[in-house]
Parts: C-alpha cells; structure tokens; sequence
C-alpha cells in the first residue's frame, strides 16, 4: 500500500478510529494487524519472511539476556545475524554475485556457471533488517533489555508508517511509545495531518513532476545537449530528495497520529557546508546506524590516521551496497568516502573548520560546492550500470551541438521546485509543523488551501512509486 493512494487515505482514518476506540492494553494489537495488511498489500506471501526474522530474533534476544556465557551470547548473536544477513543476501545481492561471477569466470575461461534465480525483492527488507538487528545487538551488549511481549515486538518490527522505508528506529526509542497509553488530541491531529499533507506536496508535486523528465534524459543521454543533461542530473537531485523526504514526513505525521513520535530523517541536507554534515542531514537514521554499529565498533576516529581511512571506507562502502545489488551503488558508496577524507585532510591542513553562520557568503559557496558534489555522484546512484554512468558523465561533455532531442518542461515545474526550494531555506533546521504553527491561523489556512489546491491540480500525471521501496 502507496502513501499517495485513495487506499491508504481510506486505511489511515479507519485505523486511527479503531485504535482510540478500544481499551488501552488492545490497542497493540490493532496496529500490528493493521502493520500486517499494510505489508500484505504489496505480496502477501511475503509477510512470513517478516514473520520468521521477528520470531528469530525475539527469541534469541531472551536467551541472549538470560545466558551468563560469554561465548553463547556471541554464538546466539551470530544466528540472529547469519538468519537476517542471509536473507537479505538472498533476496537482495544472490543474483547480483552469480552474475558477477559468472562473468569472473567467463573472463578467465572457467566453465563454471552459478545459477541465477527469478525473485522479486521483499518491500523494505534492508529497513526492517537493520531495525531488529539493532535491537539483538544492543541486547547483546546490555544497552537494551529484552522484550518478553512478542506483540509488543513484533509491532516494533512492522509499526506501518514506517516499515517499507523507515525511518529506522532504535528499540528504545520506538516501543516505549507504542507501550504508552495515548489519548486522541486536537494537536496530535492538527500536526499529523499538517506533516501528511506537506509530505504529499513534496512527493506528488514536486517528485512526481520531475520524474518523468528525469527518466527522459538517463534512458537517452546521447541524445540530448550538454545544457539538458546538466538539467536532467540537477533535477534527479531534486527528485529523490523530495520523494524520499516526503515518504519520512509522511511516515511521521502519520505516526503523530497515534501519539507516536518518529525521529526527523532529513534536515534540509542540499544546505549542508561539506559531505560530513550533508550525511548528518540526509537520511539521519541510516546515518547514525552505521555510525552506531559500524563505525563506532571499528573504533570510529579514535584510532590511527591509516585506519581511520579505513574506517570511513568501509562505513560509506557497506552504506553504497545496503542500498542496492549492483557495482554503481558500491562506487557510489566509495567517491563518497573517498571526499570525506579528501575534505578532512583539506581542512585539517589549512585549518578551515566551517564555522560559517547560516546563509552568510561563506555559508552559500560552500553549500553550493557541495550540492554540485553530491548531484556529480547521484550519477551513479541513478544509472543502470557503470557503462551507463559513463556515458552520462562523456555526454556531458560532448554533447554541444546539434542535440536530436530537447527537454521541454512546463513553467509550473520551475515554479513549484523553486518554492521548495527556497522552504529548504525557510525550515532550515526546522520542521514543517512547528513553522506553520507560528502562523496565524488564517495564515495557516492560506498555505493548507495552496497545498490542498496544487496537489489537486499539479500532481504528476503518473503515480510513481517512492524510489526507496526498492531499497
């Protein structure tokens, strides 16, 4: 079930009324069936693999508090690992490495081939992966207590506003909230649909819009001029920022609903001074997972120049692979890690710490500097394959006469890019709910009508699906 659905407008209103009109200690159960149809919607038969991965590891969290020995301990961590690893594995990266080395073994004249198998990649399963391994690992290391409720767990696992593409929630954070009882509020309501109605702006005006012209210029790069192409990537940039940023504020007011508060997962990341702080504002909870259970065990910066290199390599390279089973989401992960450092050892040489306030010159060149970055590198992130990459990267250059296409695209898509545009100025640092709370309230119904109205009238013709599902 898509966010942006008549469906989903029917399920929301009908789960929120059953959920407050049920005693307290039910309430749970609502919204884990409500969490299992969600997910159901999409591929029923898939909902057993959520099923095994929540049993497995609630059990083996309980026996993991309950072990004095060191050693079990570990050995029942590691089959919560191999159980969940593995089934991303072979769902997401199986085919990806017979492929891979098939074709090792056809370059070397080996006759050896691995066969390739026709799956169609669980919703959200490197989401809700990361989510329960988060939880075992901190049972583990005695940051968390195990949960005995398997309802209340399971619900962690599959809370609907976020399960098929986060934000990803620490234990700690997320079930204490689903365990407290809450009451139906004006406020609640108030801003949970401000953050839906917000979020379906971005996604289907905003989003929607620039998708087909960006599909456009990456299906035919050599077909279009230089000044085009530069146009396709800029708006590709755009693209996933407002789909991906409107799924996570519609995912939180969703959850505002139910008194339920989801972490922020953007904060307005194309303002960001360097790649440091462009990572600490997008995607936060990924982010701070891999700094939380990857970067921090290697021994974060707290270690040897050289394997601090490493360290950062390695965090960037495994984030590339988590979002996809191809070479270009790996090289994508690398030019990442590589600029980190590169920025680092810069900075550290000459003594330049950022510390410019917001929107000053300084401020902007930087910012700039690393929008156009981050948009060089979406190349790869958006490209089929590295061939395809490359091709995008020499049109560009090459492509300075005689085009045999153009891109045409309406006065209307400029006008509304450049209205979230210039938000990302308006809300930097802050969120969309608690800025139009500071309206008038007539104000406020000005911005709900323009809202309202464009997503009415300017929607994209075609209803794409929220380009983080496949990851």
């Amino acid at each position: 079930m898509l966010f942006n659905t008549i469906e989903f407008a029917l399920f929301l209103p009908i789960v929120l009324i059953l959920y407050f009109s049920i005693p307290h200690r039910w309430r749970w159960c609502i919204l884990l069936a409500a969490s299992y149809y969600f997910y159901m919607c999409w591929k029923v038969e898939y909902i057993f693999l959520i099923l095994f991965s929540t049993l497995i590891d609630y059990f083996m969290a309980i026996q993991i508090e309950k072990n004095p020995n060191k050693k079990w301990k570990f050995l029942l961590l590691l089959v919560s690992l191999v159980t969940n690893f593995g089934l991303l594995f072979y769902f997401k990266y199986y085919n990806f490495v017979s492929t891979s080395l098939n074709e090792l073994f056809a370059y070397i004249k080996m006759d050896t081939e691995i066969p390739m198998m026709k799956l169609l990649l669980p919703v959200g399963i490197s989401f809700y992966t990361f989510q329960t391994l988060s939880y075992t690992i901190d049972v583990f290391f005695g940051k968390q207590k195990a949960e005995k409720h398997l309802g209340y767990f399971a619900l962690y696992v599959t809370y609907f506003p976020q399960l098929v593409a986060g934000p990803i929630e620490r234990f700690s954070t997320l079930t204490p909230q689903l365990k407290e009882k809450h009451t139906f509020t004006y406020e609640n309501l108030k801003k949970g649909f401000q953050m839906i109605l917000y979020g379906l702006f971005i996604k289907m005006v905003i989003a929607d819009n620039l998708s087909g012209f960006v599909d456009q210029i990456y299906n035919n790069p050599t077909q279009y001029g230089s000044k085009d192409l530069i146009t396709g990537i800029f708006l590709y940039s755009f693209q996933i920022y407002s789909d991906f940023f409107g799924y996570s504020t519609i995912a939180i007011g969703s959850s505002i609903l139910f008194g339920v508060h989801l972490m922020d997962n953007f904060k307005t990341p194309y303002l960001a001074k360097n790649i440091a702080e462009f990572w600490q504002r997008w995607h936060i909870s990924l982010s701070t997972w891999f700094r939380d259970y990857v970067y921090f065990p290697m021994g974060g910066n707290k270690v040897a120049k050289g394997r601090w290199f490493l360290n950062i390599m390695v965090v960037f390279v495994a984030s590339g692979i988590w979002h996809g089973a191809n070479w270009t989401f790996l090289i994508w992960g690398f030019l990442y890690g590589l600029i980190y450092i590169l920025e680092k050892l810069f900075n550290d040489l000459f003594h330049i710490h950022n510390k410019w306030k917001p929107f000053t010159i300084g401020h902007l060149l930087l910012a700039l500097k690393t929008f156009v970055l981050v948009t060089l590198i979406w190349i790869f992130f958006r490209s089929q394959s590295f061939h395809d990459a490359m091709v995008m990267f020499q049109s560009i250059f090459s492509n300075n006469s005689s085009p045999k296409a153009s891109l045409i695209i309406p006065a209307f898509v400029w006008i509304f890019l450049g209205l979230f545009i210039l938000s990302d100025f308006l809300f930097y640092n802050k969120r969309f709910d608690i800025q139009v709370n500071k309206m008038p309230f007539w104000g406020r119904w000005v911005v709900y009508a323009v809202l309202i109205f464009s997503i009415i009238v300017f929607s994209g013709v075609d209803n794409f699906p929220f380009i983080y599902f496949q990851f």
